[in-house]
């Protein structure tokens, strides 16, 4: 039986990582990198850690001579935040008849902030034969769906708490961006109060994945940003604030169910935590019967943890109804170490 045929759309700090463990997956092929500017037409051997060591070599294309229909089974989109930056790539991949894992964080429940894109992807999903997921560690993990996972034993659920204290460094420079590492405080403020800087990505998606998962019904959701202004040089691959500038964002989000804020959101993040002495973790608190505390300490790497997320997800989305998909829908995540073709139930479904 053939390998699962991958397609990756972006070669950037996600996308290379993500070529990189599928290298080193059985069962699993990458057929095809879809690029953009100086990479078009180079080895994708020259922008990932990993040897070529007798493959056939993956030369980077346009996405439109790449990915043409049916080229492969699942295309992995890591190209955008937005669920409307991304729509058009994802709707070109859909009718290619090909599935879709996208990094995308608004993708890990586009109902939240774009109900009618939303539906757009599912209505074609449906009719191309495909399946369409948005994932990643957060949200898609670890803000979200292990939180949702805990209340299954609970009998009573009064209120549920997410912590995530993480380093900003594996990021690309999109979100360096995003987070204004290396504004001061000033230019901060000013791009915030004007919607250039967005933060974390993510809220609005978690809190409305947590709440229609036990069957809440959300009033309001509210979110604030704060910068984290770094006392000594901080750097990164992407980054680099210096003493006296923003080396990430503190932000909070909060769900307001039936008047009373039932989900609360507590995230700061930044460059090169360890510099700062502070200490990186995960926290999940459930209050109900029973309570529930979850800690892990340090984070899981947010680098890491989005790779494995939708590489993981792989055999799922193969697997699952044509549609739009969120993490909810689908089996639990887990790392696949055997032959990926064995996860796959109709082995009718992958492309010739």
């Amino acid at each position: 039986m053939r390998n699962i045929k991958v397609i990756v759309w972006g070669l950037g700090a996600m996308g290379s990582g993500m070529a990189e463990l599928l290298l080193r997956k059985k069962g699993v092929e990458i057929t095809g990198i879809a690029g953009r500017g100086g990479k078009i037409g180079k080895s994708m051997y020259d922008f990932i850690a990993a040897d070529r060591e007798g493959r056939p070599d993956i030369i980077i294309g346009k996405p439109e001579d790449v990915i043409t229909e049916k080229a492969a089974d699942i295309v992995l989109l890591c190209t955008d935040s937005f669920t409307a930056r991304a729509f058009d790539k994802i709707q070109f991949i859909i009718e290619k008849k090909i599935n879709v894992i996208t990094s995308a964080e608004e993708m890990a429940y586009p109902a939240a902030r774009e109900p009618e894109l939303a539906r757009r992807i599912d209505t074609l999903a449906k009719a191309n034969g495909v399946s369409v997921l948005g994932t990643g560690i957060n949200p898609g993990l670890i803000m979200d769906l292990l939180a949702v996972l805990m209340t299954g034993c609970c009998r009573e659920v009064g209120s549920i708490e997410a912590r995530r204290v993480n380093s900003l460094s594996p990021f690309g420079p999109a979100v360096m961006e995003e987070q204004g590492i290396g504004l001061t405080e000033e230019e901060f403020r000013a791009k915030a109060a004007s919607g250039a800087l967005v933060g974390h990505v993510g809220f609005a998606e978690s809190i409305s994945m947590i709440a229609d998962a036990v069957g809440w019904k959300v009033d309001k959701i509210t979110q604030s940003m704060e910068p984290l202004i770094t006392a000594v040089d901080r750097e990164a691959p992407h980054g680099f604030a210096k003493a006296g500038t923003v080396a990430g964002v503190a932000m909070k989000g909060e769900g307001v169910i039936g008047g009373e804020v039932k989900i609360s959101m507590d995230h700061p993040q930044q460059i090169a935590p360890e510099a700062g002495g502070v200490v990186t973790g995960d926290y999940i608190t459930i209050r109900g019967i029973p309570d529930i505390t979850l800690s892990n300490v340090p984070e899981v790497p947010g680098g890491i943890g989005t790779i494995a997320m939708c590489v993981n997800m792989i055999p799922h989305v193969i697997n699952a109804p044509p549609g739009l998909k969120t993490m909810i829908d689908l089996p639990p995540p887990r790392a696949i170490m055997g032959d990926m073709r064995d996860f796959i139930h109709n082995k009718n479904m992958l492309v010739p």
